[in-house]
């Protein structure tokens, strides 16, 4: 792709007030609007809620768009979310990229102006990475689920019992000759006097 042709929409949440009330959305959104290579910029109340998802699906259809940030919380929370939404407008997924403003500006800082400018650079890297993407397919690979247990002694013995009941294939590596190990050395076990063996 023509990296001069690259158009980025960038999408600002106020997660209610987890952002807002620390980090300045708005002025973050106007920020972003003049880096190089953005379309369009917009703060949202809620970017992952089915409103704020059709938003960026109406943009990428309206507006061309061919890349997509989105500055929120975690990506552990939403980025699948985001993903399928550029998936679903007919954009590649992998030409998103989110920016974590909640766990890495708001919640951490307590003055808005200093949370405001590290919000801004955060969305300014995220939208400076995102031009550089590439597409990128899924593809499904056939997975044996299996474990490694190193150690054959008694504790490496029951976590291969418990997943080998579980029907997992299970794998146990033990270096000395015999499994079992200190627990086989001992004569009985206190306080049963079991015979250890």
């Amino acid at each position: 792709m023509n990296r001069s042709k690259i158009k980025t929409g960038v999408y600002i949440c106020h997660c209610g007030t987890n952002i807002a009330a620390t980090v300045d959305v708005v002025d973050v959104a106007k920020f972003a609007g003049d880096l190089p290579g953005v379309a369009v910029a917009r703060d949202y109340t809620y970017m992952c809620s089915d409103p704020g998802q059709e938003l960026i699906k109406k943009d990428i259809r309206d507006l061309g768009l061919n890349r997509v940030v989105v500055a929120s919380c975690t990506p552990l929370m939403h980025e699948p979310t985001f993903r399928r939404a550029c998936s679903e407008a007919g954009l590649n997924p992998f030409f998103f990229q989110m920016a974590n403003i909640r766990e890495h500006c708001s919640w951490v800082i307590s003055d808005r102006p200093s949370a405001t400018n590290k919000a801004k650079s955060l969305v300014a890297a995220a939208v400076q990475r995102v031009h550089y993407h590439n597409p990128l397919d899924m593809r499904d690979v056939k997975m044996e689920q299996s474990a490694l247990i190193v150690g054959g002694g008694i504790a490496g013995i029951e976590a291969a019992l418990k997943l080998a009941d579980a029907g997992k294939q299970v794998y146990l590596v033990e270096r000395e000759s015999s499994i079992g190990g200190h627990m086989a050395q001992l004569y009985k076990t206190f306080p049963t006097l079991d015979c250890a063996a």
